[in-house]
């Protein structure tokens, strides 16, 4: 059944262009955590299809870039974009136009789940997430925090926490996670909301005190540390930041490609050797329907849009 399941799933992809390569197009630089998961994604995908699948990197403009690409692309099964929750859920609100349509994009499936960790500098006095509220509230505005830059992932998250728990945080942007990271290893800035994956060797030498996960459940690699809900925060007790991958296709893509599509990546996100790798990048596998990331998109594009105007970030 597997064996026959498996070649009816080749010979449906056949139809979408033949046998021509799939580009799956990466709207950041190469050996970012989108960029490494897209990689182990199009390889096992390659296999799966019995087709090659072309990680192609287009970075810039905060993903509009690569979503642009995407959204012009031929509806015939030979592009895909690896969408994240900044191309789907963030842009539209963080800048005034975008030369696509999120909405317009062909859903394929949820990819993964980048959880984000507090980390502060051990130099410093606070130990625990409630400590460093409570210093907040003590003195508002005076501590700062580190981001990869104004509108992201990581600067938006800590301004939903900012709006939870009621505090008043100063926020320093910078080009990307490990410039800030250096900063808050030096001293300079006393904290950030940070991927786990660059943050993580640094937390296990002990420059780094990690203080919470923002994820809904606790990590593998950091056991020990809580959730944010966890904290007993007043505020806090459905907190949940995370960053998201997924596959789309472009425009008006046929149903039976983006089927076939479908078919194929969740049996290899499903494969736990597949699933190792993530958790090494600090990503959790979530799978999903085409219409159930549709459904997804549509629930949190608001949920964000209302912590960008919250935060009154903007980058046009």
């Amino acid at each position: 059944m597997g064996a026959f399941a498996m070649t009816a799933t080749c010979a449906t992809a056949a139809t979408a262009q033949d046998d021509k390569p799939v580009t799956l197009i990466v709207p950041y630089a190469a050996g970012g955590a989108t960029d490494i998961l897209a990689r182990i994604v199009a390889k096992n995908m390659s296999q799966e299809l019995g087709r090659t699948v072309i990680v192609d990197n287009r970075p810039g403009g905060g993903t509009i870039i690569g979503a642009q690409l995407a959204s012009r692309a031929a509806p015939d099964g030979t592009t895909l974009l690896m969408a994240t929750s900044t191309t789907l859920a963030i842009n539209e609100t963080l800048y005034k136009s975008l030369p696509y349509k999120p909405a317009d994009f062909t859903p394929v499936g949820l990819v993964a789940a980048v959880p984000l960790v507090v980390v502060v500098n051990p130099s410093g006095n606070v130990k625990t997430l409630g400590e460093l509220v409570a210093l907040a509230k003590a003195k508002p505005g005076s501590l700062t925090f580190g981001s990869a830059g104004n509108g992201s992932p990581q600067h938006l998250s800590a301004e939903m926490f900012k709006a939870a728990t009621k505090i008043s945080l100063t926020h320093i942007p910078y080009k990307g996670t490990s410039s800030a990271m250096n900063d808050v290893l030096g001293g300079q800035v006393p904290m950030m909301f940070a991927d786990l994956a660059p943050v993580l060797p640094q937390i296990r030498a002990g420059k780094l005190r990690a203080l919470a996960v923002t994820s809904a459940t606790r990590l593998s690699n950091l056991p020990d540390v809580p959730t944010v809900r966890e904290t007993g925060i007043p505020g806090t007790a459905d907190f949940e930041a995370v960053a998201w991958q997924s596959i789309v296709a472009p425009p008006k893509t046929p149903a039976d490609i983006v089927k076939t599509y479908n078919a194929a990546l969740v049996k290899v996100l499903n494969d736990p050797a597949v699933r190792k790798q993530f958790v090494d990048q600090g990503a959790t596998v979530r799978t999903s329907t085409p219409e159930q990331l549709a459904a997804y998109i549509r629930t949190e594009g608001p949920r964000w849009a209302k912590v960008v105007k919250a935060s009154g970030a903007t980058v046009d």
